[in-house]
């Protein structure tokens, strides 16, 4: 495979893989690694043990030194399952100025770029390293990432500037939210309704739970947010619960409960302030479940953890997007991404691909045609800096 493919026949490659996060990506690894390894380049990945289905792969092209631009991206989608869509969802289809297809915003367009300056990048005399870095699950709590990161640093020279690809208009985003989730299982104790107060109904011992979400939010709304708090929207720190089940039949107190405790922290904030908080929660509901029967119990588990990214006074990243792109505004997203996890690592990063992430997860997802040549035109600028 040692034709040069354009970026657009990159993204079409790309989008027919349907890799829904609760599926394999293997394929588009593989076909990645060929197309790469037919224009001199090694990949590298990094097989998650847990779900041998599932890797990661990175590749490093210019000089063997530290340093590296790192074009960072993920290559998992979410799925199209009950979404009304107008053409085939992993086909590519070009109307009206626009690129149809899932994962053509979030994010197999940047994917796709990316694939593409490293390989232009092979056939440069590059001056400074130029680094691809392919991650999975981020869609489900960007849990790949975390450890493709570490796996770069054992086997190639470790980078100084991350650039997340996520949609953001080709603007500067150096900002977002921390995240962190709690699956909640109540667990109760089951009568028949009429003597309840025997029971344990695990759905009501649930609600306060939920309702301190209610108090919490309502509090920091009120409160005065922090400088660095205000550039969000909105600039406080909210619990959220998007997820429940339980229960067997009305007339009989439920012995499950499940529910998702989900938070997205202002920078600034600790993570452990939450978690204490919340714990400290549901021991209380917990020790009044067991005043009334000891087995009752409240479990919890941790479902995902993506810290902030924290903007970065003239940090390296910012910088550079902001020499490529002429943004010199000030950009923050509420949601999180990958960013927060490669300078949790020591990397400077920065947020910066095409598209617009309203777009994102929607059906007929699509990227426009002049946001894909924006990043087209920002991967050449990219490439020409490399090459001074």
């Amino acid at each position: 495979m040692t034709e040069r493919l354009s970026p657009v026949e990159i993204m079409g490659a790309l989008v027919a893989f349907p890799t829904v996060s609760r599926d394999t990506n293997l394929p588009l690894v593989d076909w990645v690694e060929t197309y790469l390894a037919g224009h001199g380049i090694t990949a590298q990945r990094w097989v998650d043990p847990d779900q041998p289905h599932k890797a990661a792969l990175f590749a490093h092209v210019g000089p063997w030194e530290e340093g590296a631009v790192v074009l960072s991206g993920h290559t998992d989608v979410v799925p199209v399952d009950g979404q009304p869509w107008d053409s085939d969802p992993f086909t590519v289809v070009e109307r009206d100025g626009k690129y149809f297809g899932r994962g053509t915003c979030d994010m197999k367009g940047f994917d796709a770029l990316a694939i593409w300056v490293l390989v232009e990048g092979r056939y440069r005399d590059l001056k400074r390293p130029l680094q691809l870095a392919l991650s999975f699950d981020e869609e489900v709590g960007c849990t790949g990432a975390p450890p493709m990161i570490v796996e770069m640093q054992n086997h190639l020279p470790k980078g100084s500037a991350v650039i997340v690809g996520e949609p953001s208009m080709m603007q500067a985003v150096t900002g977002h939210k921390g995240g962190f989730g709690y699956d909640t299982r109540v667990v109760g104790f089951e009568v028949h309704s009429s003597i309840m107060h025997t029971g344990v109904n695990a759905i009501m011992a649930a609600a306060p739970l939920i309702d301190w979400a209610n108090h919490r939010n309502a509090e920091n709304r009120a409160a005065t947010p922090s400088a660095l708090a205000a550039m969000f929207d909105p600039p406080w720190t909210t619990c959220h619960v998007g997820m429940i089940s339980g229960g067997t039949a009305h007339n009989i107190t439920a012995k499950d409960c499940r529910f998702a405790m989900d938070f997205r922290i202002v920078p600034g904030e600790a993570k452990e302030r939450w978690r204490d908080a919340y714990f400290e929660a549901v021991r209380e509901v917990e020790a009044q479940m067991q005043a009334v029967h000891p087995e009752a119990r409240i479990d919890l588990s941790e479902q995902f953890h993506v810290p902030p990214l924290v903007p970065e006074p003239e940090g390296e990243a910012e910088m550079l997007v902001r020499a490529l792109t002429g943004d010199n505004a000030g950009h923050v997203v509420s949601y999180g991404t990958e960013a927060g996890q490669f300078q949790e690592a020591g990397y400077s990063a920065v947020i910066c691909g095409p598209g617009d992430i309203a777009q994102a997860h929607q059906p007929n997802e699509f990227i426009t045609v002049a946001q894909f040549e924006a990043g087209h035109g920002f991967m050449a600028r990219l490439l020409d800096r490399l090459s001074e």
